[in-house]
C-alpha cells in the first residue's frame, strides 16, 4: 500500500491519474440555442420569399405551417404540429421570441447540457402544440413561445433542484411579466403558452430526476419523448373539434 494525503491506496490505484472537471473543458456554449434561432430566421426569410408581408404575416409558408385544427384532421397535414412552432407573423413578433429564447436558453442549455435541452425544447413545443389546439382548435397559431414557454419551465425546474432563489433569480418577475403579458394582449394563444410551459416543466422533472440524480440519461430522454408522443396524439384528437373555416389567427 502507499500513502497518499487522502489515506493508503494500492499500487495500482496510486499510479492512476484522475481526470479533472475544469471550467474550461465543460461545454457552455448555447449552440443549440443558436441553431434554434438561426432556424426560426431562415424560416422567417422564406415566409417572406413565399410572400408575407413583414408586418402582417400571410403568405404561402404560413398559410401551409401554421398550426389549424381542421387542416391537421380533414387534410391529414400533421407536419402543422411541428412546423407552427418555426412560423411567426412579423418582424416584432419573431424578434421577441428570439431574444426570449437567447436569455432563457443561455441560462438553461449549460446547465443541463446541449441534447437534455434540444429534448426539452421539442418536447415543450410539441405540448404547446397541444395547448393551442385544445383551447382554440380553429384558430391559424404561429410561433415559437410555446416551446420558449417550456424552456422558462424547465428553468424553474432546474433553478429549484439546485436550491437557486425563484424570485431572487428573476424567474418568478419573467414568469409573472409573461402572464399578464399573455393575457392583456389580444390574439395571443394561451393555451400554447400554458401547454408549453406545462411540457417545460415536466419535462425538467424528467431531466432532474432520472438524468442528473439517478445519472440515467436515456431514461429521461425516453419519458420525454413519450410526453411528445402524448402531446401529438392529444393535439390530433382535439384538432378536429370545430368547422373547417379558420376563426381568426392567433400567435405564441
Amino acid at each position: 500500500m502507499t500513502p497518499t494525503p487522502v489515506g493508503m491506496r494500492c499500487p495500482e490505484c496510486s499510479r492512476e491519474r484522475t481526470k479533472v472537471k475544469t471550467v474550461r473543458s465543460v461545454d457552455t456554449s448555447p449552440v443549440v440555442t443558436q441553431a434554434l434561432i438561426a432556424i426560426n430566421i431562415a424560416v422567417y426569410v422564406a415566409e417572406s420569399a413565399g410572400g408575407s408581408n413583414l408586418s402582417g404575416g400571410g403568405g404561402t409558408v404560413l398559410t401551409h405551417g401554421a398550426l389549424f385544427g381542421p387542416a391537421i384532421v380533414h387534410q391529414h397535414e400533421y407536419w402543422r404540429i411541428v412546423t407552427s412552432g418555426f412560423l411567426h407573423y412579423s418582424i416584432l413578433h419573431i424578434a421577441f421570441n428570439m431574444f426570449f429564447l437567447w436569455v432563457m436558453g443561455s441560462i438553461l442549455e449549460p446547465a443541463i447540457g446541449h441534447l437534455n435541452f434540444a429534448v426539452l425544447y421539442f418536447t415543450s413545443l410539441l405540448a404547446g402544440s397541444f395547448g393551442a389546439l385544445l383551447f382554440t382548435p380553429d384558430v391559424q397559431t404561429v410561433g415559437a413561445s410555446g416551446a420558449c414557454f417550456g424552456v422558462l419551465g424547465g428553468l424553474f425546474v432546474v433553478a429549484r433542484a439546485r436550491r437557486i432563489p425563484i424570485w431572487r433569480s428573476g424567474l418568478g418577475p419573467t414568469l409573472l411579466i409573461n402572464i399578464v403579458f399573455s393575457l392583456s394582449v389580444r390574439g395571443i394563444s394561451i393555451g400554447g403558452h400554458l401547454g408549453g410551459f406545462i411540457g417545460g416543466l415536466i419535462a425538467g422533472w424528467f431531466i432532474v430526476e432520472f438524468a442528473e440524480r439517478r445519472r440515467n440519461q436515456p431514461l429521461a430522454i425516453t419519458a420525454c419523448v413519450l410526453l411528445s408522443a402524448i402531446s401529438v396524439a392529444g393535439a390530433i384528437a382535439v384538432a378536429g373539434s370545430h368547422g373547417l373555416a379558420p376563426n381568426g389567427v392567433g400567435f405564441t
